[in-house]
């Protein structure tokens, strides 16, 4: 890719950041920035609209993403703790942690399974769905506004091509 306009109207940061490595390191390849760093700077940029989003339903993001994973689950809203940490990516000391948290908040609750009574399981309490459904439905609106730039299809290409940069690393 070649140098950007200077001083063009869809100059962005990352465009400056480019142009000056160009300058300082003209024998270095850095058109990789021209990608990760809009992708690295827009989640950072989505990260800060979420917390935003769960902060006026009184949510972390690990709040979220521990509710979320068990309202996904459907009918009855509940999964083992390994369930948990798998599609949360913690640890399993951090998502005891994190269920003891929720369960005083009445967010969540722990029940012992009927088919191996030894194994216990997190359900969703009524009020950590209500939560969790109006933090959804705030997310949804606010990276809907983040998108609205793009056209659906662009929108679709923009998916297909993150989903395969994605791929690999879920693979793991």
């Amino acid at each position: 890719m070649g140098e950007p306009e200077r001083d063009g109207p869809d100059r962005d940061e990352v465009d400056r950041i480019v142009a000056a490595w160009r300058r300082e390191r003209p024998d270095l390849d850095v058109a990789p920035l021209e990608v990760l760093s809009r992708v690295s700077r827009l989640a950072r940029h989505l990260d800060l609209a979420r917390r935003e989003a769960f902060a006026g339903r009184g949510l972390e993001s690990w709040e979220f993403d521990v509710l979320s994973a068990l309202r996904r689950a459907g009918e009855p809203y509940r999964l083992t703790p390994t369930q948990l940490v798998r599609q949360t990516l913690v640890t399993s000391g951090t998502m005891t942690n994190r269920i003891a948290r929720l369960a005083e908040r009445g967010l969540v609750e722990r029940t012992t399974s009927e088919a191996d009574l030894r194994s216990v399981l997190v359900r969703l309490t009524p009020a950590g769905r209500d939560v969790v459904d109006g933090a959804l439905e705030e997310l949804v609106a606010g990276e809907r506004e983040i998108l609205a730039a793009l056209p659906p299809a662009e929108q679709a290409d923009v998916a297909t091509a993150l989903k395969r940069l994605l791929r690999p690393f879920d693979d793991r």
